[in-house]
């Protein structure tokens, strides 16, 4: 065997080397060839044309194996092996090259993800004339969630599309005081109706018509039995997303109390439980399986929504409160994923005394559509989570109204008295509308109320006598002569008469609330009107300056945002002033 310290110099050919050695070579002719984009943009339609490597390295001459002194080496040396390079021959064309290639030619820009997020659309309701439809009928709504997606749209310097802008769910964001005392133990509600003159209109009126339900304290709640159901696809792997959903959970995790139970169940491309059902005071237990979730996969919700009703029943309290809480971005993409029919599987769950509260995250991808059918549905109600704010006030700040039902099926109804009134109009609630024998049907689903929640409705009128928008009919009247009705269709005091019809918890029949709406000697302005309610106005004014609506004329940001602003009142939680500014933001968005 011969020495290899003696050994003659020997020539080798390494195929590594070979093939470092040609990259190299076609990498710097890529270089100083490629085109000045800026100069020369590419024929519009034209296919790119791509240079494929060579199918095999060009021929390298064998080169002399040497000692190799690694602390010595120059970093080319210690890549391929051969001597360093002079760095005055080198420096240069090197800088030149990282030039080249970091350069990004200016036609090549990022494509914009498609945004698929799903609205239902309405049409704002239209004037009415009282002889010939004098009753208006919908279902009482406390969804907050519009208000929060709007914000989230304004914060990032854009105006919200059409159909996420629904004036109810702007106007019931805000909490009134003016309404009077708290309900006594026989009625869960107090009802107030105000009259007062349209401020885009000051020959028009105004009734605001306010609904508040009696408050409990959290210590005073039964035992709430409640299933976290998260989404953990791969679309909710966003910090604005999963993330946010796991830090509010944890919000609500630490107002729980020993009495309460908690069970976590997900689904991506399957469902499972995480955590069983966990005494309310096992808190780091409970955040630790909230701690370990993660993002990947398909969205099987149909199988979660299954799983997480199946747990709510194992765990069913009697007399306690039952929930389900969704948090998602609504976007299903495995098993049933039609509305409809999660719309059905919902309603037919809620038979068993379990609700369904949905918390809506994301943005480009957000099924906001199918979030507020399920809400409404399943006996809960909808809100999105634009930031842990809005988590803390859902969560914590209006825990008892989130998670206890004081009354179902609310259900509201206002007839207008012909002698006083020639036309009217809803404003909002154009998803929440019922037929007008609906509200005696104690079969026919509608909002139902938490503890503590306001329902704020406004109806603008034409008063009798004054210039409407609708041409009469030539023939015919709702109220005939010898009707039972006629004698009330004279009366020139009232302008309408109000009625409630909700069920006590638990309860099959309903329970009617009527009260009369007096008619005011003249319109006094809404300037003269208390805070809560030219605050309510203003809210109500920018919700439909926002969907571009022409049945507020020339009505904009110069008036509401004032109104609003002295308006303000003592503002807790800084929720009235948030509103001024997003109102004098999106003025400067729409010109």
């Amino acid at each position: 065997m011969r020495n290899s310290r003696t050994a003659p110099h020997r020539r080798v050919s390494s195929p590594l080397l070979m093939a470092m050695l040609a990259a190299g070579a076609v990498l710097l002719h890529g270089c100083s060839t490629q085109q000045d984009h800026s100069k020369t943009p590419p024929t519009q339609g034209a296919p790119e044309k791509v240079v494929a490597p060579p199918s095999k390295p060009a021929p390298v001459a064998d080169m002399p194996v040497r000692p190799i002194d690694a602390r010595a080496m120059h970093p080319a040396e210690l890549m391929v092996g051969l001597p360093a390079p002079s760095p005055a021959l080198t420096q240069a064309p090197l800088d030149s090259m990282r030039s080249r290639l970091t350069r990004v030619p200016p036609d090549i820009h990022p494509v914009p993800q498609p945004d698929t997020a799903k609205y239902e659309n309405f049409n704002e309701n239209p004037w009415l004339r009282v002889t010939e439809q004098p009753v208006s009928t919908f279902s009482a709504s406390v969804d907050t969630g519009s208000y929060a997606n709007v914000r989230r749209f304004i914060n990032r310097g854009q105006l919200p599309p059409k159909n996420a802008v629904r004036v109810e769910e702007l106007v019931n964001y805000f909490g009134f005081d003016d309404v009077g005392p708290a309900p006594d133990a026989r009625d869960p509600f107090k009802v107030r109706a105000q009259v007062m003159a349209s401020p885009w209109n000051p020959e028009r009126g105004l009734i605001r018509i306010t609904v508040k339900g009696k408050d409990a304290a959290k210590a005073s709640l039964p035992p709430a039995n409640l299933v976290f159901l998260v989404d953990v696809s791969g679309s909710m792997s966003p910090q604005d997303r999963l993330p946010l959903v796991q830090s509010a959970l944890k919000l609500l995790t630490a107002q729980l109390r020993p009495q309460d139970r908690v069970s976590l169940v997900t689904y991506a491309s399957g469902s499972q439980v995480v955590l069983p059902p966990t005494p309310g005071d096992q808190k780091e237990r409970i955040n630790q399986a909230i701690d370990q979730l993660h993002a990947s996969g398909g969205t099987y919700g149909e199988g979660g929504i299954r799983l997480a009703y199946a747990q709510a029943r194992e765990s069913l309290l009697k007399d306690g409160i039952n929930r389900v809480l969704l948090a998602t971005d609504g976007d299903l993409n495995i098993g049933v994923t039609d509305p409809l029919i999660l719309k059905a599987l919902v309603e037919d769950q809620r038979k068993s005394g379990i609700s369904l509260t949905t918390l809506g995250v994301g943005d480009s991808n957000y099924n906001e559509a199918l979030m507020k059918k399920l809400a409404d549905v399943g006996n809960g109600s909808y809100h999105y989570l634009d930031s842990l704010q809005e988590a803390h006030k859902v969560l914590v700040n209006e825990m008892t109204s989130t998670l206890a039902i004081i009354a179902q099926d609310l259900k509201l109804q206002v007839e207008f008295n012909p002698a006083t009134v020639e036309e009217y109009r809803l404003i909002g609630y154009e998803l929440n509308a019922l037929k007008r024998e609906d509200f005696n049907n104690d079969q026919v689903d509608a909002g139902d109320i938490g503890a503590g929640h306001q329902v704020t409705a406004m109806v603008e009128f034409v008063p009798k006598g004054a210039k409407g928008t609708v041409d009469p009919l030539r023939y015919g009247s709702d109220t005939q002569p010898g009707d039972k009705n006629a004698a009330a269709a004279t009366r020139t005091d009232e302008l309408a008469w109000v009625k409630l019809r909700y069920k006590q918890p638990g309860q099959s029949s309903s329970v009617l609330t009527e009260l009369p709406v007096a008619r005011p000697a003249s319109l006094p302005a809404v300037a003269t009107q208390e805070a809560d309610a030219r605050f309510a106005v203003a809210v109500a004014a920018w919700g439909q300056w926002l969907r571009g609506s022409s049945l507020i004329g020339s009505y904009g940001p110069a008036q509401f945002v004032k109104l609003a602003r002295d308006a303000r009142g003592e503002d807790r939680y800084g929720h009235r002033a948030e509103f001024t500014r997003l109102a004098e933001l999106s003025a400067t968005m729409k010109q």
